[in-house]
C-alpha cells in the first residue's frame, strides 16, 4: 500500500501536525461560512485539503484521528468503512478508555488496524515534539509510521487498548483540577484585595518535591485531618460566596476532606500501604 497519511479533523492539533503532501478532511469544509478558511490553512500547511472524506481516506495507509471529543466515536464509526484494508486509525483524541475502545471495535470490524494515542501536552507550540504516548497491538507500528511523520516523542504504552487514554485521562485530574482551582484561588485573592500575599504565601510554603511523595503526604493529612480540613473548607466556601466567587472547586475538596477524614484511618507509613487501606475501606 502506498504510504499515504490522512487526517479526520484539520483544527488546532490537524494544522500542527500536518506535513506536506498528506491529506486531510473536516467537516467545516461543506459549510460556505468556514469553507474558505479551512482551505486556505490547507494550502498554507501544502495538505491536500478534501471534499469528501472518501477522498481523503481512499488508499490512505494511516489515519489521524483528530476531531473533538464527542466526535471521536463517530467518526470511528462512520468513516470505518471507507478505510483501506490494514489502515492505521490513530485515534489521537482526549477520550475515555471505554470510548476508545468502542471506536477500536468498530475499525478492527471494518478491517482496520486501530491504536490509542494519548497527546500528553497542548499541541503548540510543542508540535511534532508534543509527547505521545500510543497503546494497542499495533502501537509499534504506529510508533514507527509517527516518528517517520517527524514526531519525535513517541512511548508505548502496552498492548492493551485503552492504557495511553487511562494514563491521559487520570493525570488530567490532577492538571485540569489544579488549573480550575488556580482560577478560583486567584480570583477571590483579586477581589479581596490580597492578591499579592497570597501568592508570596504559597511560594514560601510550596515545597519542591516529586509527586508521589506529594501524593503520599496530601492523602495522610487527609486520611487524619479531614473532618477538620472540611469544617475549615466550609468556612473557605462562605469567604468565596461573601466575594462574589462560586466555589465550585471548594464544594468539591469538602466533600472529598470529609469522605477520607470520616474513615477514621490512622494513616499507614508510604503510598502503597494508604492506598491499601483507602481500597479496603471502600
Amino acid at each position: 500500500m502506498e504510504r499515504i497519511i490522512a487526517s479526520i479533523g484539520f483544527g488546532e492539533a490537524g494544522q500542527a501536525f500536518a506535513r506536506p503532501g498528506t491529506r486531510t478532511y473536516d467537516r467545516k469544509v461543506a459549510d460556505p461560512a468556514t469553507r474558505g478558511a479551512l482551505l486556505d490553512a490547507c494550502r498554507a500547511a501544502e495538505v491536500a485539503g478534501c471534499d469528501t472524506p472518501q477522498e481523503a481516506l481512499t488508499g490512505a495507509h494511516t489515519v489521524f484521528s483528530l476531531v473533538t471529543a464527542d466526535q471521536a466515536l463517530p467518526a470511528a464509526q462512520a468513516y470505518a468503512a471507507l478505510l483501506a484494508p490494514d489502515a492505521l486509525w490513530l485515534d489521537m483524541n482526549s477520550v475515555a478508555p471505554d470510548t476508545k475502545r468502542a471506536a477500536a471495535k468498530a475499525i478492527t470490524a471494518a478491517g482496520g488496524r486501530y491504536v490509542d494515542v494519548a497527546v500528553l501536552a497542548p499541541v503548540l507550540p510543542a508540535r511534532l515534539a508534543v509527547p505521545l504516548l500510543l497503546a494497542g497491538p499495533y502501537a509499534a507500528e504506529a510508533e514507527a509510521v509517527l516518528r517517520g511523520h517527524g514526531f519525535t516523542n513517541v512511548a508505548i504504552a502496552g498492548p492493551t487498548i485503552g492504557a495511553a487514554s487511562s494514563i491521559k485521562m487520570i493525570r488530567s485530574v490532577m492538571v485540569k483540577g489544579l488549573e480550575a482551582l488556580t482560577a478560583e484561588c486567584v480570583l477571590a485573592a483579586e477581589r479581596a484585595g490580597v492578591r499579592d500575599a497570597v501568592i508570596a504565601s504559597l511560594d514560601a510554603s510550596w515545597k519542591p518535591q516529586g509527586w508521589e511523595t506529594r501524593i503520599a503526604y496530601n492523602l495522610d493529612r487527609m486520611m487524619a485531618h479531614g473532618l477538620r480540613r472540611a469544617a475549615e473548607m466550609e468556612e473557605v466556601a462562605v469567604t468565596l460566596e461573601a466575594l462574589g466567587v462560586e466555589p465550585a472547586m471548594t464544594r468539591g475538596t469538602i466533600r472529598r476532606q470529609r469522605a477520607l477524614g470520616s474513615l477514621g484511618l490512622t494513616p499507614p507509613d508510604g503510598l502503597t500501604a494508604k492506598l491499601a487501606a483507602l481500597g479496603d475501606s471502600e
